[in-house]
């Protein structure tokens, strides 16, 4: 699938305060699958609402979601800084109803890239 962007954002250990970031997200085939960040999150639809996944490695709860144009990604009760990627700022700017990222809201940074293949030897190894 084509990479999207999407908002990210860490709820374990955290609620609506976690870390989060902005940048583009690979998917697997199936969709079920996010790559993002150096991590692998699996869709845990089956767990209740569907934009939550977790952490193939650790567990990890994340709440996974496009953007919104009005630039409220955070839960209403939520509050901390949004880490956007800044290779896709002019993307993401061109997406929202204003023209400047405020420097209290969001931090650029650099996310780095997944290797998809290391997770999908992770999740096919032989059990014993």
């Amino acid at each position: 699938m084509k990479p999207e962007l999407r908002y990210i954002e860490l709820k374990s250990g955290f609620g609506d305060n976690g870390p989060a970031w902005i940048g583009m997200a690979e998917f697997s085939k199936s969709g079920r699958t996010v790559y993002f960040n150096g991590k692998a999150l699996k869709n845990s639809n089956a767990r209740g609402i569907s934009g939550n996944y977790y952490d193939i490695e650790n567990g990890d709860e994340y709440w996974v979601s496009g953007v919104k144009k009005d630039g409220t990604d955070r839960h209403w009760a939520g509050g901390g800084k949004i880490m956007i990627d800044r290779k896709v700022m002019d993307l993401y700017l061109s997406l929202v109803d204003f023209n400047t990222l405020d420097k209290n809201k969001f931090e650029l940074t650099d996310i780095k890239p997944t290797d998809k293949q290391k997770f999908s030897e992770l999740e096919n190894e032989k059990m014993d």
